[in-house]
This record gives structure tokens, C-alpha cells and sequence, in this order.
């Protein structure tokens, strides 16, 4: 008998990235120009499976209308994603909201585990290191109220200000071109509780953003209250909000969407940071060029073919098998299971889902496939999408595509927990956008 999720307090759905439609503003400070590592012009995503020929076909690409895409690559203007990557991190207080307590305990809450976070999701690739060249509050000249902070568009009259006010706080103790992206740990008594209203957000890939120091600061990331639910679990859970916001700056959009939905679930912290930790998709991971292509397979030709896939989690081996329907969709087959920065997988198995690179960020550009539809799900975590927690396919499964002609059928699984998934499709790859 499975067990059925505990009640819990209704979590309201987090506020979307804000990209690169804004308005222009420059912030003239410092007299130093150059070019800076807070606009590194380098793509987030990885430059090697570009050039393997047999995953050409698995390339999905979005279209120029698609703020922040699924497809590769990503676009230019976001932070680099492999190698050592400095995060100048801010604590900023307010005369109305004053900084309760020492500034770096604030610091704490998030470090050193958004660093440990993201070198076990990268398998090692990504060197984080969060600076804090200033270790008290910035306090800012207005009150919190003052600039009018909301959940707003990008660098509105108050984050105009506030990102204005900031920078010259910093300037004296800050070169920012020695940085590769922004956060902001805004004290937490300013503003409302994150259970009302979620002011978190990152402004990603910004060609119109502030300049410092003769550089934009295009990949900023801003955190307001504690998302704190009550269950008991923020010590352990409450820096998730960090790799979620820095996930935009490297280019993922918001997997879930603004109504509320869950269509992608626990599965991927882009979908939710609220609650027990979980992982990147195996796609995410890709697109920061954290799997190698020898790990990538790609079924895009008609007929049969068998891949084995060992757990996301475990480092090296087959871990991504792409299944392209049109030049802007693809199926992606992945196997999760409990480990690494996958505490919550209450059933493992193979994951099945649905990527479309012409779907806007926090409009549903992934959508994963539930096994077991309409049967609660099988965790009691607290803030995890029930549903969608056993959505796995088991061995003996079949997920299938009639219409285009695609059926994924699970093998088997062996004692390590790697498993062998076939792939069937009867055509080619639908070429025409409208089939998407």
C-alpha cells in the first residue's frame, strides 16, 4: 500500500525570471573600462556536443520570440557554467529593516551549501566560489518601502534604484569586473513572508543591465524572506532558493509555470526549491556542459535501438538518451534515483519527459510523464509534488508516442542500478515548427 502525502500548507508559485526585455539603464560608476566577467561572452551551454555529428539531430533549437529557451545553444550573455565561476555575494539592509544579527550569518544560510550543491550536480565541473569582499550590511540610503519593491518587471523604477544605491555602496570595496555573477541576501525582515509573496528574482543575460566598473552586471540574483513553511526543515532546505536563482543566470528557465502548476514536479530544482533537496534534469546538466556526448545518446532515426543508463546522480556513464520529435521538441530519457542531490526519489526508475524549446520560461517548456497517473504519489515529504513523485517507469513499462509513431519500452535493471530502455520510432524527425 502506498503511503499518502501528509496535508501541508499551500506553497503560492514563485515569481518568473526576469529576462532581457527591460528597459535600458546604465549606471555610470568607476572610471574603469574593459571587459568583465559579470558579461562573459561565452554561451552557458556546453560547445562539444555541437560538433559530434550524430547528436545534431537532438539539438532543439527556440525561437528568436523565446526569452530564455530549452533549446541549444544557450544564447550568449549569461554566466559561464564550467570552471571556477566567482559569485560576489552581497548582505543589504534597510534604515526601515535593519540587518538582525551578524550579516554573515545570513552569508550561512546558503554557503557552503549552494557550493556543495552545484559540484555534485556538475560531477566536479563547476568550481563555485561564492566572495564576500564586504562582510557587514550594506545599508541602503531609502527605506525598503521607499523603493517599492514588487513582483514586477525587471529594473522597474525601484530596482533602478535599488541596484543604483547598491553599486555605489559597494563601489569602494568592489572591482566588479573580478566577478562572474551577483547575489544579493537581502535582510529578511524586508518585505513580506516568502509564504505570501515570493520577491526572489534573478535578472539573466541583461544586454540592458547596470554597469559597474566598466562592466554590466547581467546575472544578478536577488533573495528577500526566508522560505520557511513552518515543516521544520529550513536549516536543512532553505538555501535552495540560491542554485535555483543562479540556475537563471547560467540560462535555465522556470520550470514551473505562473499559474501554479506542476508539470515537471520535484524533478528538477528550476520546477521547485521549496522542501527536500533534489537535482537538475539530465538535460540542464547537458546544456551546462556537464555531461560529455560520449553520455548522450540520440534515437533519431527510424527503427530500434537499446541504451543502458546508469543513475544522474552517479558520476561517468550513459545518462541522457534524446528522442527529437521536431527541430523544437524532443522526448529525454534519464534515470533517477536517491543519491546525491537526490534525496526525495521515492521510486526510481526511468524518467520520461517532454522538452519544447519554443515555450517561454515559467509557461511549461518541460513536461514529465507520470507512470502512475492518479495515484497520489508515493512521498510524505513535505513541498514535494505528490503526483509526480512516482512517475519513474519501472521495468516491463511502456511509454508511446502513436502519433509520432515513438513507444520507449524499460528492459530491465541490474543490481548497480543501471537500466537498458528500448527505443522504438517508425519516421524521421518532423522538421516543421507548427508539429511542435
Amino acid at each position: 500500500m502506498q503511503p499518502q502525502p501528509q496535508p501541508r500548507r499551500r506553497i503560492r508559485p514563485r515569481r518568473v525570471a526576469a529576462l532581457t526585455l527591460v528597459s535600458a539603464l546604465t549606471l555610470a560608476v568607476g572610471t574603469s573600462a574593459g571587459s568583465g566577467h559579470l558579461t562573459a561572452p561565452t554561451a552557458a551551454g556546453p560547445l562539444g556536443p555541437a560538433r559530434s555529428t550524430a547528436l545534431l539531430p537532438c539539438m532543439i533549437r527556440g525561437g528568436l520570440d523565446v526569452q530564455m529557451t530549452e533549446g541549444l545553444p544557450t544564447p550568449p550573455g549569461y554566466s559561464r557554467s564550467t570552471g571556477t565561476v566567482h559569485a560576489l555575494t552581497l548582505m543589504v539592509d534597510f534604515p526601515d529593516a535593519p540587518g538582525e544579527g551578524d550579516p554573515m550569518d545570513r552569508f550561512h544560510e546558503f554557503f557552503p551549501r549552494t557550493q556543495d550543491w552545484f559540484h555534485t550536480a556538475s560531477y566536479g565541473r563547476l568550481d563555485y566560489r561564492p566572495e564576500t569582499p564586504v562582510t557587514t550590511w550594506l545599508r541602503m540610503p531609502k527605506p525598503f518601502q521607499e523603493y517599492g519593491i514588487e513582483r514586477g518587471a525587471p529594473f522597474d523604477p525601484g530596482y533602478r534604484s535599488l541596484v543604483q544605491d547598491l553599486v555605489a555602496a559597494a563601489d569602494p570595496a568592489v572591482d566588479f569586473r573580478d566577478y562572474d555573477l551577483l547575489n544579493v541576501l537581502v535582510t529578511p525582515n524586508a518585505g513580506p513572508s516568502a509564504l505570501d509573496t515570493v520577491l526572489s528574482v534573478t535578472f539573466a543575460g541583461n544586454e540592458d543591465a547596470p554597469v559597474a566598473d566598466g562592466v554590466r552586471i547581467s546575472n544578478a540574483s536577488f533573495v528577500y524572506s526566508r522560505q520557511d513553511d513552518g515543516s521544520g526543515s529550513y536549516d536543512r532546505t532553505g538555501y535552495r532558493v540560491l542554485p535555483h536563482e543562479n540556475g537563471h543566470t547560467f540560462g535555465l528557465p522556470d520550470l514551473y509555470t505562473q499559474d501554479g502548476g506542476g508539470a515537471v514536479g520535484h524533478w528538477d530544482i528550476m520546477s521547485e526549491d521549496w522542501g527536500a533537496n533534489n537535482d537538475l534534469l539530465g538535460w540542464h546538466k547537458w546544456k551546462l556542459g556537464w555531461l560529455d556526448g560520449g553520455q548522450v545518446g540520440c534515437a533519431a532515426a527510424p527503427g530500434g535501438a537499446d541504451f543502458t543508463l546508469s543513475p544522474l546522480f552517479q558520476q561517468g556513464g550513459g545518462k541522457l538518451v534524446l528522442i527529437p520529435v521536431t527541430a523544437r521538441t524532443t522526448y529525454a530519457l534519464e534515470v533517477r534515483a536517491q543519491g546525491g542531490n537526490d534525496e526525495a526519489v521515492c521510486r526510481p526508475g526511468v524518467l520520461i519527459y517532454r522538452i519544447d524549446a519554443a515555450v517561454d520560461t515559467g509557461r511549461g517548456p518541460v513536461t514529465v510523464f507520470d507512470s502512475h497517473r492518479g495515484s497520489g504519489g508515493c512521498t510524505r515529504s513535505p513541498n514535494v509534488h505528490a503526483e509526480l513523485s512516482d512517475a519513474p517507469f519501472a521495468p516491463g513499462e511502456t511509454f508511446e508516442d502513436p502519433r509520432h509513431g515513438i513507444s520507449v519500452r524499460v528492459v530491465s535493471t541490474d543490481a548497480e542500478g543501471n537500466y537498458r530502455v528500448r527505443v522504438s520510432r517508425g519516421g524521421a524527425v518532423v522538421q516543421a515548427a507548427d508539429e511542435s
